[in-house]
């Protein structure tokens, strides 16, 4: 269990989601850094904010769940990431992400390179890599990573197909969901059943670890060579904002454990069914939480 103690480190987007029901910090990597947090993985987070009272907040609602800031910047002349969300009658989220805002301008430095050095791995996603500051910090970085964990995470229209190409290239694991599987599939000309495209993928940019996500309907994972589904859990959905999140970090807690194919699965969807229960990204929970749905 000594891995398990190893450090995570999240780079990207640090923003307020602007629900129907008020201002919710977020982002996806802060939302996976709070997750691992939760499930007890030592994680820490690099970002940028603006030096205005949004940022400021996001700070000090950071450091109070106990994660540092070290590695956060502030920036004197962007503002602080803000995102409008309109949630659809079916749970769904749409968003329009504002730019450019402080996370589009990530810069890098000698204790950040040395804090991926130190970490079991690096979590990253394209959204983050819109701004060419911030995509060359995260690239660089990644010459210094063990694993690196790609949360592919696609919001039009902040996706370019080369950044996408190059991260699945540089990627340990991959997490992405049905339409974003979808979506590459028609960038790379890609033909066959979804698992057949996932297996091409696999080839092709030399990744042994892709998890495909299905929303209710649960996950499929190819992992060395191998199949594992797991339907997930029937739930009554408030939103689904930052269930993705909760079952990334999740999965990473599971790898972490020593866990594979359909037990990993069970877990990482008990945690995204959690939070789909819940308003917002970031609800307070732990390990217990998710082994009771798991246990059910």
């Amino acid at each position: 269990m000594a891995e398990q103690q190893r450090k995570i480190l999240c780079i990207g987007e640090i923003l307020w989601d602007a629900l129907p029901s008020g201002l919710f910090l977020g982002g996806a990597p802060l939302n996976v850094c709070y997750h691992l947090n939760q499930l007890g993985i030592s994680v820490e987070m690099c970002s940028r904010v603006g030096g205005d009272r949004l940022g400021k907040e996001a700070l000090r609602r950071i450091q109070r769940n106990d994660m540092s800031t070290a590695h956060i910047q502030t920036d004197g002349q962007s503002e602080t990431g803000f995102v409008e969300v309109e949630v659809t009658s079916n749970g769904e989220p749409s968003y329009t992400i504002i730019e450019p805002v402080a996370w589009d301008f990530i810069e890098p430095s000698p204790s950040l390179k040395q804090a991926v050095r130190e970490s079991w791995g690096i979590v990253f996603g394209s959204l983050a890599q819109r701004n060419e500051q911030s995509r060359d910090t995260i690239q660089n970085l990644w010459k210094y990573a063990d694993k690196k964990i790609l949360d592919l995470n696609l919001r039009p229209p902040h996706i370019d197909r080369t950044v996408i190409r190059d991260s699945l290239a540089a990627a340990d694991i991959i997490k992405m969901n049905e339409a974003e599987l979808e979506q590459i599939k028609k960038w790379f000309s890609l033909s066959g059943s979804s698992c057949q495209i996932v297996e091409t993928l696999a080839e092709k940019f030399e990744c042994s670890f892709i998890c495909i996500t299905k929303g209710p309907a649960g996950a499929m994972l190819f992992e060395d060579g191998s199949w594992s589904d797991h339907r997930g859990y029937k739930t009554d959905a408030k939103d689904s904002v930052g269930a993705g999140d909760a079952f990334l970090a999740t999965m990473i807690y599971g790898v972490q454990c020593g866990k594979k194919g359909k037990e990993l699965l069970k877990y990482a969807n008990a945690a995204g069914s959690f939070v789909a229960q819940k308003s917002g990204a970031t609800p307070e929970y732990d390990i217990h939480s998710i082994e009771e749905i798991v246990m059910g």
